[in-house]
């Protein structure tokens, strides 16, 4: 019996999606508390910690996103790629030791928006509360953003039909991540994230193969019709023509988001000890940089492949299925379908930890505040898988018509995160002066700039995550030297938060020692408002 193609992919994807599976029932068996669900018992290694990251962070965009980006506009689009690079580094070079230090010393705070409250003693639950709220906005229209890419797979992939492949997604991802918590995430992830390297390796290598001449894609589509452009495009590999200073700022600038991005820091929460920050650096960075030439490679393929052979393109407005529609065509179907399944790891992948933050900002930052006792452990695991679901639910509402693209709808969540969390995550960790007040003001500010700039319509003239990460920057820094000084008790856990994690190594031992050496009594998990406090 002789299959048909997309029979072939419903064999790959099925295979890809029981493996999944099987890790969410593994990290089941490894889920000792709610901790456990939420953070993995801070016990996640560097590699894992990388690659886990690394996929969260691209997502549909890099398979999808990207190569319909650069198809239609050329280098002018490399700019994102730029500053992503150079904002991971940073975000892995500065921010993970100290803030897998910090979190600990805080009261072992597990989430950021705890972290924000214990770290500055906030008695008025605002910071924590604020924060929470703010990561539920921007974290349903990025999640929904994973469902539009789910919805386009399978119209690209089966001819089929976008809701069905919508709903398919957002059910096998919430499965997963509904099962096993932080740990299932995080180890999928990092099989989703070896993936989506293995496939912008073959497909461009294999594509470049097919062509008759594989140096045309150094110069072909600036004289010949491809895609959107009749006549070809001369500035095809002109990375200033076509965009103003202010949007090339704008662009590099998608790597100030790092700093604010609570999937990824939550990585850094869980390494084993700070000083593991450089090997997870290093694995990082070297693993984006191989996807994003990957992602360069296919664009530049794909406009010489789809102009010579005369194939069309399925998304003929945004070009976002140009790796999608290549790889259908030169593969078997079955070697066609593993391929593609690496679409949807990277899908999956992202929504699965933005879904997992998402709950524990419902049940640990909100539900424990208005319940005001302690809940157990079981009660908590059960209300976050919960959560899971009926964030689920609604960002599937908000995807069933797509208004905007796949990485409009990314750049939308990015830049309100960066803006109002990327100054706050700096001051946090590096600003001793920082206070409640400023780091509230600071917050509001970012995201509201943020998110203003963008529906008055002047994202076109610069990503809203320059004016929103400025604005924020600055009002925390004016609101908090004009208010109290923080108490002896901040300053000196601050201390020992940059002792613990320019030593590098790091315990649970350790975080005690650090605190007795700074005057600091021993705390228990509770924050300030639930009857934990720690004197000098």
């Amino acid at each position: 019996m002789q299959l048909t193609e997309s029979t072939w992919f419903v064999i790959a994807i099925i295979i890809y999606l029981f493996a999944m599976l099987a890790i969410g029932f593994w990290a089941y068996r490894k889920n000792d508390d709610y901790s456990d669900y939420m953070l993995g018992g801070r016990d996640l290694p560097p590699f894992v910690a990388a690659m886990s990251a690394g996929a969260s962070d691209m997502s549909g965009w890099l398979l999808m996103g990207l190569p319909g980006a650069l198809f239609v506009s050329g280098f002018s689009e490399l700019w994102i790629a730029v500053g992503l690079s150079i904002g991971a580094w940073a975000n892995w070079k500065w921010v993970a030791p100290r803030l897998r230090a910090y979190t600990e010393i805080a009261r072992n705070s597990i989430t950021m928006p705890s972290f924000f409250e214990n770290r500055l003693r906030d008695r008025s639950r605002l910071l924590r509360i604020i924060s929470s709220i703010i990561i539920i906005f921007f974290f349903t229209f990025y999640i929904s953003s994973g469902m539009v890419s789910g919805g386009r797979y399978f119209e690209s992939t089966f001819d089929g039909d976008y809701l069905t492949g919508l709903l398919i997604v957002a059910g096998i991802t919430v499965a997963y991540t509904f099962i096993g918590g932080f740990l299932a995430v995080s180890y999928t992830d990092t099989v989703q994230a070896m993936m989506m390297l293995a496939a912008l390796i073959i497909v461009p290598v294999m594509a470049l193969v097919a062509l008759d001449n594989p140096t045309d894609i150094f110069g072909w589509q600036t004289e010949n019709a491809y895609g959107p452009w009749p006549e070809g495009n001369p500035e095809y590999f002109n990375m200033f023509t076509g965009v103003s200073a202010a949007v090339i700022i704008g662009n590099l600038a998608w790597g100030l988001g790092y700093l604010g991005q609570p999937h990824i820091l939550v990585r850094f929460m869980a390494l084993r000890s700070p000083r593991q920050a450089v090997q997870g650096r290093r694995w990082n960075i070297s693993w984006m940089v191989l996807t994003l030439l990957g992602g360069l490679i296919v664009a530049m393929v794909s406009t010489v492949y789809f102009g010579q052979k005369q194939s069309s393109v399925t998304d003929q407005t945004n070009y976002e299925t140009v790796f999608l529609d290549l790889t259908r065509i030169l593969f078997h179907p079955l070697i066609a379908g593993l391929v593609l399944t690496a679409v949807l790891a990277a899908i999956m992948s992202t929504m699965s930890s933005q879904l997992l933050v998402v709950s524990s900002s419902l049940i640990e930052d909100l539900t424990k505040i208005i319940f005001r006792r302690e809940i157990p452990d079981k009660v908590l695991v059960n209300l976050s898988r919960t959560a899971v679901v009926a964030v689920a639910i609604i960002a599937a509402m908000l995807a069933i018509v797509p208004k905007d693209s796949i990485l409009g709808l990314v750049g939308f969540a990015w830049a309100g995160f960066g803006s109002a969390f990327g100054p706050l995550v700096v001051a946090m960790l590096y600003w001793r002066r920082l206070t409640s007040a400023g780091a509230i003001a600071g917050m509001i500010t970012g995201a509201v700039v943020s998110v203003g700039w963008s529906v008055l319509g002047l994202s076109s003239l610069m990503y809203e995550l320059v004016p929103g990460f400025l604005a924020g920057a600055v009002a925390l820094a004016v609101v908090s030297l004009l208010t109290r000084e923080p108490s002896e008790e901040i300053t000196a856990e601050f201390d020992a938060a940059v002792y613990l994690a320019e030593t590098g190594e790091f315990s649970g031992a350790a975080a005690e020692e650090a605190r007795e050496a700074a005057g600091l009594e021993t705390v228990s998990e509770p924050g300030p408002a639930e009857g934990g406090s720690s004197r000098a």
